[in-house]
């Protein structure tokens, strides 16, 4: 069995930024999700719109902002940069499954 990914809230004290930021999440398609692009600083959400759009969005059919104060972040490890990066390489049960990683087996016909 695969041990399930232990996630925190991340700790963002003093990492507070003068200009609000906002999140982007567009969508290319409408027969797509909407997946998380970037953020942006801006004063308000429209300036947020402008700014994504110039960025990020200029192609999106679909572009949303949210402010970052609404999202619930949650991680694996810390944002700290000296926290040193603990791999599972020793682990009892691979994240990975030869079935399922993507390498190309060759067969003869």
């Amino acid at each position: 069995m695969v041990e399930k990914a232990r996630r925190k809230p991340v700790d963002s004290e003093g990492r507070e930024t003068p200009v609000p930021q906002w999140e982007v999440f567009v969508r290319d398609d409408q027969d797509e999700p909407l997946r998380h692009v970037g953020s942006v600083a801006a004063t308000d959400a429209d300036d947020a719109v402008d700014h994504a759009a110039r960025l990020f969005g200029w192609y999106a059919e679909d572009l949303w902002v949210c402010p970052a104060t609404a999202v619930a972040r949650r991680s694996t490890r810390p944002l700290s940069a000296d926290h040193p990066d603990e791999d599972d390489t020793d682990a009892a049960e691979p994240r990975v499954y030869e079935e399922t990683e993507g390498t190309p087996q060759v067969t003869d016909p």
